[in-house]
């Protein structure tokens, strides 16, 4: 477990070891027809020690053990807050861990500022073609599976700060069309922790899944707790964006 102004592993990851694991998660079924709890963690990373400063000094810890293979989804909630972003900046550099993020399309034009959103791994949405985003995601992990690199897509699933009926499914369309583990990562502002709670194989089954989603976050707290949204899924003409 790494908290913030704890020794990261030094562990590199290995290009060709996690590519298999990733294959095999690829392939194999969960055999109960439920989601499936992956406990190993081959993958360890490097994380900055000024990042980890930086948390400690504003009193955060960040509970991270490795991830289970080199390509995935994480989603993080739950999201109330533009802080939330500043946060999970620094918990992503304190662990080592590269991600790629959607955002907003509009906030590629501005310029500068949109070549540093990219840098951090942003991908604009584009607004006009949201489901096209989750196919491209869907190939361009399973072409990152195919050449042994590492992928990891994170997402907050309400997306939006305010609070909505339930959770956009683009994420859990990525994870299950690419076969790939999903990560669960809880937000909690009172005790001032960021979780990787842990990883599964999706069932396929949507209301068995979304079960254990709520089951393993719903006890996250944001900044602002009235904004949460429940977790469940938006209805599809609800859903017009991934």
């Amino acid at each position: 477990m790494v908290r913030s102004g704890a020794t990261t592993s030094a562990t590199a990851p290995s290009a060709t070891e996690p590519a298999r694991l990733s294959d095999t998660l690829a392939t194999v079924p969960s055999p109960s027809g439920l989601p499936q709890e992956l406990r190993q963690r081959p993958v360890q990373l490097q994380g900055s020690a000024l990042a980890r400063w930086l948390l400690r000094l504003g009193r955060w810890q960040v509970h991270f053990d490795g991830l289970p293979a080199a390509q995935g989804v994480l989603i993080v909630y739950p999201h109330t807050s533009n802080w939330d972003f500043v946060v999970g900046l620094l918990a992503k550099w304190a662990v080592g861990i590269r991600v790629s993020f959607w955002g907003k399309d509009t906030l590629f034009r501005v310029p500068l500022f949109g070549r540093w959103v990219r840098y951090l791994g942003g991908v604009p949405v584009l607004r006009d073609r949201p489901h096209g985003q989750v196919g491209q995601m869907v190939q361009a992990l399973a072409q990152a599976r195919a050449e042994g690199r590492f992928m990891w897509l994170a997402l907050a699933p309400e997306g939006t700060r305010a609070r909505t009926e339930g959770w956009r499914t683009g994420f859990y369309r990525v994870t299950t069309q690419a076969a790939v583990p999903l990560g669960l990562i809880r937000l909690d502002y009172a005790q001032r922790k960021i979780t990787f709670d842990s990883y599964w194989r999706c069932s396929g089954v949507l209301a068995t899944d979304f079960e254990l989603f709520a089951r393993r976050l719903s006890s996250g707290r944001g900044l602002r707790r009235e904004q949460a949204s429940p977790v469940r899924p938006l209805s599809p003409p609800n859903e017009n964006r991934p």
